[in-house]
């Protein structure tokens, strides 16, 4: 008989499959590495193990303890599988700014939820980030996760997600496009698929609003370059340990409406229904399009399902009051 011993054991080998209406003007071939089909709908729960069984190897938490981190929906969700099938107990930190679905969501699931202020730095006790870290030091047997800087984020792409899209395309990848916002998929996927080929390019798609862009082209901490934005998923206010910057070739910066916009589009067009993030690296991939040509096998990767924006991105009075449609 062919089963699973557990939910875990279902993440990974995603599909590939060919983006058509959308990039119609761009002469390469374009697949999307569909990462909604794992079982917490995210790419996220690749790394999500990954960093939890490093932790249990190193002895970082004991059998019953709490797993507390913070998290924008999807690494939480991974987290929260692997809890419940290993038998922790879930506390996750969230701003403000992201949706309710993603918040019920993890309340279903079991986890403690504490939603924390978006528009404050990431050093203020308030935030996030701070709100974890405090949480884990004041409650027994707990461990914080840290997903920017924990290096088994980017050791599970490097792992799974890089040598399915190398084995997938038969080894004729040229080009893997990705927004980045701990860095763990594209460090990962891009030191792989270089180590295979050094010739692949490796594009980081970042929105207005995050310091990662121009860190890259000038090395320069831009404190102005950051501002609160609308879309979820990707870019930071913090420069995490997981971003290598010597693995991506280049980033492209895509607006929120944009990233509103085309998610909607990837719906309509394609009935591909996802969420924020891959609105921002769809339009990002077609602003990169000089970047290709005819015989180029250009892979980009969707994060997360439209389920979790059901009261933003696909909610039409949402996206008039933010100027995103009329």
């Amino acid at each position: 008989m062919d089963y699973k011993n557990n939910i875990l054991e279902t993440i990974g080998n995603t599909p590939l499959v060919k983006i058509n209406k959308l990039v119609e003007d761009i002469p390469a071939l374009v697949l999307a590495k569909y990462e909604t089909f794992n079982p917490g709908n995210s790419v996220k729960d690749r790394m999500a193990v990954k960093m939890l069984e490093a932790a249990e190897e190193k002895g970082f938490i004991k059998p019953g303890g709490t797993i507390v981190e913070g998290t924008s929906g999807n690494t939480g969700m991974g987290l929260a599988l692997a809890a419940i099938v290993k038998g922790y107990k879930m506390v996750c930190t969230l701003a403000d700014k992201q949706s309710k679905e993603k918040i019920d969501i993890l309340r279903a699931v079991g986890c403690e939820v504490i939603v924390c202020p978006t528009n404050v730095s990431p050093e203020h006790p308030d935030s996030y980030y701070s709100t974890a870290k405090r949480i884990a030091e004041e409650r027994p047997n707990s461990w914080y996760v840290n997903q920017y800087d924990n290096l088994a984020n980017s050791q599970a792409h490097y792992e799974s997600t890089g040598p399915e899209i190398w084995e997938q395309t038969e080894g004729k990848v040229t080009h893997f496009v990705v927004g980045v916002g701990t860095g763990g998929t594209i460090s990962g996927v891009g030191k792989y698929l270089k180590e295979q080929n050094p010739n692949v390019k490796i594009w980081g798609v970042d929105t207005y609003g995050s310091v990662f862009k121009k860190y890259h082209e000038t090395g320069e901490f831009d404190e102005n370059e950051i501002y609160p934005y609308v879309t979820e998923g990707i870019g930071e206010d913090i420069l995490p340990k997981n971003v290598n910057f010597d693995i991506i070739d280049g980033f492209t910066k895509v607006t929120d409406k944009d990233a509103a916009v085309y998610t909607r589009r990837l719906a309509e067009e394609e009935g591909m229904f996802l969420g924020n993030s891959a609105g921002a690296a769809i339009k990002g991939l077609i602003q990169l399009k000089d970047e290709f040509k005819e015989d180029d096998v250009v892979v980009v990767l969707f994060h997360d399902h439209g389920s979790r924006y059901i009261g933003k991105i696909y909610n039409d009075e949402w996206m008039k009051a933010n100027g995103f449609i009329d």
